[in-house]
């Protein structure tokens, strides 16, 4: 960022001249409803013109409101940079939708976003670094974007830890097995970098966007805190979080949320979340709330005061424009920036066009189902990628692409050469539709069944350890 105080939009970056941008767009609507003078109405109008010639300029991109510039690009003289926004994929923390029954053109979104493809290089080097076989939802692609992975890499070379920050909006009772796919991933970093994890629950976050009770919303997050914990996290180095409760029992990550808010504009955030001025006042402060996990100095008992333990967040891409913004705003007020692993959306059954959801039964397959609720959701509901009779399938083959068993198994199966098996028996025509819905079933229903005994074996006690501050056991 700039350290230039001038108007002139050349001494701007390019956020800030979408913030200019964003103000300027709402202070023209502002006039027109007020039924300004003509003259002043044309005035600001020609000064948004003129605004828009200048962000083209510097960017290479049309503005468009609540499609920020990439925050790694590069303003430069060769050419337009490349502008997805007009792209029929809809990404952002409440909605994914894609155009194509192959689901999310991810390679656009990391072009949009401005992240880092997860490339050979990098998972080479992560194998080399932890010592261990990259996790099979690096080598399949599931986490397939990153920003800053090398930085953490190059500091635990060095014998500097960091620390893993996710979280989970808890909307209702039961999770998905959509929902496990970062905490899975999660496990896998904390045990082969032996490092320490903090878990936020935004229930306060529920609160704001859902039509529940607070007293609803901090239930559901002990209940789903109890599937998060059988999931086989060290309670040594695991420390899970309500923003309902910390926050008014720690000063310090209360002072960096307060930070955070003063450093972003509301019309950045409108730009970022697509906030309008109907919306309630908590949403709009609410991403400092999950802007503060990223700063090690948000949790004193554990890291004891210090500012300068780098932060690894594995989350869904949906969740990104939190995060850029926390990196925007980190060099400005002392702090480090996370850095990020990216992965997937998990498919709704119906296919991967949109996203499992928990508000729709029909399209999740929950944690709380049983063998023959699951047999029958696959059967009925799991959108096939196979053809319309048997004898055109032995003909022509299915496609794996779209067909949800297949992009279930993808998560789920670990055995790379089984999985290669069924892709090319699908492909061939060999495998049939019912059949392959058959493995997902044989997969699922063992695995769903371990986890509920697991989850039975958590306790109240048990939670009520892993939500208290405290010291954590780790080395630095």
């Amino acid at each position: 960022m700039t350290d230039c105080q001038g108007d002139g939009e050349g001494t701007m970056s390019p956020m800030e001249l979408f913030e200019k941008l964003n103000a300027q767009g709402e202070k023209v609507r502002s006039l027109k409803s007020a039924k300004a003078e003509k003259a002043e109405i044309d005035a600001a109008v020609q000064l948004l013109l003129k605004l828009k010639v200048d962000y083209k300029q510097m960017t290479g991109q049309d503005y468009k409101a609540g499609c920020p510039p990439s925050e790694n690009l590069i303003v430069s003289n060769n050419g337009p940079a490349a502008d997805d926004c007009d792209g029929e994929d809809l990404v952002d923390p409440w909605n994914v939708s894609a155009s194509s029954t192959k689901g999310v053109d991810y390679d656009k979104l990391i072009v949009r976003f401005g992240s880092s493809k997860i490339d050979k290089e990098l998972l080479e080097r992560i194998e080399k670094v932890s010592g261990q076989r990259a996790h099979h939802f690096l080598r399949r692609g599931i986490f397939f974007s990153h920003r800053d992975m090398h930085q953490i890499l190059d500091a635990y070379e060095k014998h500097k830890s960091f620390y893993l920050y996710t979280g989970r909006g808890p909307s209702s009772e039961a999770m998905h097995v959509g929902h496990l796919i970062p905490f899975i991933f999660t496990k896998w970093l904390q045990d082969v970098f032996d490092i320490p994890l903090v878990i936020q629950m935004t229930d306060d976050e529920k609160y704001l966007w859902k039509d529940l009770t607070l007293e609803e919303c901090h239930r559901f997050t002990v209940e789903n805190a109890k599937d998060i914990i059988a999931c086989g996290f060290d309670v040594n180095k695991t420390f899970i979080f309500s923003d309902l409760d910390y926050m008014g029992a720690s000063p310090q990550f209360y002072r960096n949320v307060v930070k955070v808010q003063k450093h972003v504009t509301f019309n950045q955030v409108k730009g970022i979340f697509g906030f309008t001025d109907s919306d309630c006042i908590g949403k709009i402060s609410f991403p400092a709330i999950q802007a503060a996990p990223s700063f090690s100095s948000s949790f004193p008992q554990i890291f004891g005061g210090k500012k300068d333990v780098p932060c690894l967040i594995p989350c869904a891409i949906d969740q990104d424009p939190y995060f850029r913004m926390t990196r925007d705003v980190a060099p400005r007020i002392g702090l480090l920036k996370p850095a990020l692993l990216h992965s997937t959306f998990f498919p709704a059954l119906q296919g991967a066009q949109t996203k499992m959801s928990a508000s729709d039964p029909n399209s999740s397959i929950f944690l709380t189902d049983t063998p023959k609720q699951i047999k029958n959701k696959i059967n009925k509901h799991a959108f096939s990628g196979g053809k319309d009779t048997v004898e055109e399938h032995r003909k022509y083959g299915g496609n794996t692409e779209v067909d949800v068993s297949f992009l279930y198994l993808t998560f789920f199966l670990e055995d790379d050469e089984k999985l290669e098996k069924i892709k090319e028996d699908y492909t061939s025509g060999a495998l049939l539709t019912g059949e392959l819905k058959k493995i997902l079933i044989e997969t699922l229903q063992p695995m769903i069944a371990q986890h509920q005994e697991r989850r039975k074996q958590v306790t109240d006690e048990m939670v009520q350890q892993f939500m208290t501050p405290r010291p954590l056991n780790f080395k630095f």
